[in-house]
């Protein structure tokens, strides 16, 4: 038993592990910003332009709840038992989606162009190091300014 606890806590902390909780975390709050977008920033003006409507409220009525209808708003069919297909809810899940799939997607090419610069191959060297008084000289040096030693010339076009 002892050695499945020591496995879980070193599987739980991990870094990937513990990254991936982070990102869970993070998704979620970003999740609440995209639907609070959509909700509250995106869809009343578009409702506005199609003559005041709210895409919340957009429903296909299946049976009438214990009130008859007709219900304005999901909410009063919901509190009368209607049964009720809320496409309007669906139609806001879909532009949620989108703004976070948009957002996801320029967070990853965001994150590939920086692994691609840390990747990149570093400039070539201009200095070398002497091999007999371990000093620092230029590339081109023919001899260590140290020790006096020859060495043998390197071109930067060689490397």
């Amino acid at each position: 038993m002892n050695r499945v606890l020591k496995e879980f806590r070193d599987f739980a902390v991990r870094g990937n592990v513990i990254d991936l909780a982070v990102g869970i975390i993070v998704g979620g709050a970003f999740g609440t910003i995209a639907r609070s977008l959509v909700d509250d920033i995106l869809m009343p003006p578009l409702g506005l332009l199609l003559g005041g409507v709210k895409f919340d409220d957009f429903f296909l009525l299946l049976k009438e709840g214990a009130t008859g209808g007709p219900y304005a708003t999901v909410a009063e069919a919901k509190a009368a038992g209607a049964v009720t297909i809320n496409y309007g809810l669906v139609i806001n899940n879909i532009v949620t989606f989108l703004i976070v799939s948009l957002a996801v997607f320029f967070l990853v090419r965001l994150i590939n162009r920086l692994r691609r610069e840390k990747d990149a191959e570093p400039p070539p060297a201009t200095t070398k190091t002497c091999g007999y008084c371990c000093t620092t000289i230029a590339l081109r040096a023919t001899r260590c300014p140290a020790c006096t030693s020859e060495l043998p010339r390197e071109d930067a076009a060689s490397h």
